[in-house]
């Protein structure tokens, strides 16, 4: 697919409608390893801060963005519950986020994934570990899931998107009605254009991304293999709270189908 210009929502008026930077970082619990990838170019250092949390070198790892108020460091209590069904898993800050130097961007945050996606499989692949690779977005963290999984077919196995949906939400408030569509469609056009398996979990009662979205997208998937589960009388932020079994159950089924 064509590359899309979308440095007219860096403008910080607008993007700063949809990051809410958080600072913070914890001493890795025993056994996760902690990595800084750098994203600068020209010679600028800008370190990314991420966090790994190893099952077994065979395994598959999820690489995982999260939503726009969250920190890698959030995850040190789920992390285990993906290495229960068998999974690697690698959660990766934005700019300001975490520890990580710099200010978020929507282009940044598209470039930044390629750079971890590369990154990652330099480290982890010298450490031994040579599972199959899954990307996950939740929330805003979709985003950087399309970007790779619109384009990496040949290094990523599967997507999945949880609370998600085909839309640029806040990242074109105030722009002209003729470019938010333009933009719009081009997105849907991307997301849509993913072929490799997609599995999507959603909130039956989410507010922010409203159930009927993210069903459209799921249709609109160009993949052939593809799975949506709906957790009951979940919102937007809560899914693991209304259907932690039923949620882990879907990915586990997913990669190991």
């Amino acid at each position: 697919m064509a590359q899309v210009d979308y440095s007219a929502l860096d403008d910080p008026n607008i993007s700063m409608n949809s990051f809410f930077p958080r600072q913070g970082w914890t001493p890795p619990p025993d056994g996760v390893q902690d990595y800084t990838i750098n994203v600068g170019e020209a010679g600028e250092e800008i370190g990314l801060s991420c966090r790994f949390f190893p099952s077994g070198t065979g395994d598959p790892t999820v690489l995982f963005f999260y939503g726009n108020g969250e920190t890698a460091i959030d995850y040190n209590s789920i992390a285990p519950l993906y290495n229960q069904i068998g999974l690697n898993f690698f959660v990766a800050d934005y700019r300001g986020y975490g520890k990580s130097g710099g200010s978020p961007t929507f282009t940044s945050m598209l470039s930044d994934a390629n750079t971890v996606l590369q990154a990652m499989q330099i480290v982890l692949g010298a450490s031994g570990y040579n599972g199959p690779v899954y990307v996950m977005g939740r929330s805003m963290g979709r985003h950087a899931a399309f970007e790779l999984a619109a384009k990496e077919e040949q290094v990523i196995s599967g997507v999945i998107i949880e609370s998600g949906r085909p839309s640029l939400g806040q990242f074109t408030a105030g722009l002209a009605l003729q470019q938010v569509e333009d933009f719009e469609a081009t997105y849907r056009a991307k997301a849509a254009s993913i072929s490799i398996p997609v599995l999507v979990i959603h909130g039956e009662m989410d507010a922010l991304a409203p159930l009927e979205h993210a069903e459209e997208m799921f249709r609109d998937f160009a993949s052939t293999d593809k799975k949506m589960i709906t957790i009951s009388g979940a919102g937007h932020n809560d899914l693991l709270f209304k259907g932690i079994d039923e949620y882990f159950t879907a990915i586990r089924d997913f990669i190991f189908q």
